[in-house]
């Protein structure tokens, strides 16, 4: 059996690339049905956040699943191979288990400790269950990584100050501008990221718009 992360982060493609890639949370289930209907897939995740698109399947040791995933996300996201060839990055068996484990536990993160990426990537991990595109071996190697992300917060002071990248933002506005008490900020985007930001500078006396 063949284990392969194929995807791209913040470290790797610019916003465009991607947005392009990403995928809606309420086409979710249909992509990962659709991934799991090609020949030879046994077991897939797809974890789709502002700053990575990644692509978590098991295969037939006969496929060539590194091909597969791209034709999928080239397919399926309207972008070509060409465009993608330089951006994505590819881990199979014991590393891309490392890379797995390290994305649950916030060491790859924009903002290393940030908590958001494991409840994503639980999140990720139950809709691919309730389709049951997770069902076996993989299904082993998510819940390893669950444990160690636990014991890397529990463990380590990783988690003691933790932030995220929208509050990382207004503490970096704080540094620049001094109080945001009665200042009007503007955000622009409707995503999650522009919903906490716009919370934390609620949380900082600042007034908002978008």
């Amino acid at each position: 059996m063949k284990l392969l992360i194929t995807g791209v982060s913040h470290k790797t493609a610019p916003v465009e690339i991607r947005e392009r890639l990403a995928f809606p949370e309420t086409g979710l289930p249909d992509a990962i049905a659709e991934l799991k209907s090609r020949q030879g897939v046994i077991e897939a995740l797809i974890l789709s956040t502002c700053n990575r698109v990644e692509i978590v399947a098991t295969s037939d040791d006969d496929i060539d699943l590194r091909r597969l995933v791209g034709d999928f996300l080239a397919e399926t996201r309207q972008a070509s191979h060409a465009s993608l060839v330089s951006c994505l990055y590819h881990y199979e068996g014991r590393d891309a288990i490392q890379h797995l484990f390290r994305v649950a536990a916030s060491l790859d993160s924009m903002i290393v400790g940030e908590p958001q990426i494991l409840g994503q990537l639980k999140t990720a991990y139950a809709l691919a269950k309730s389709q049951g595109a997770v069902c076996g071996w993989l299904d082993n190697v998510l819940s390893r990584a669950f444990g160690v992300a636990k014991r890397v917060r529990s463990e380590t002071g990783i988690g003691h100050m933790a932030v995220s990248v929208s509050y990382a933002a207004v503490e970096l506005a704080r540094k620049i501008f001094g109080d945001l008490q009665g200042k009007t900020v503007m955000i622009v985007g409707a995503g999650k990221m522009s919903e906490l930001s716009a919370r934390t500078c609620g949380a900082r006396a600042a007034r908002t718009s978008s």
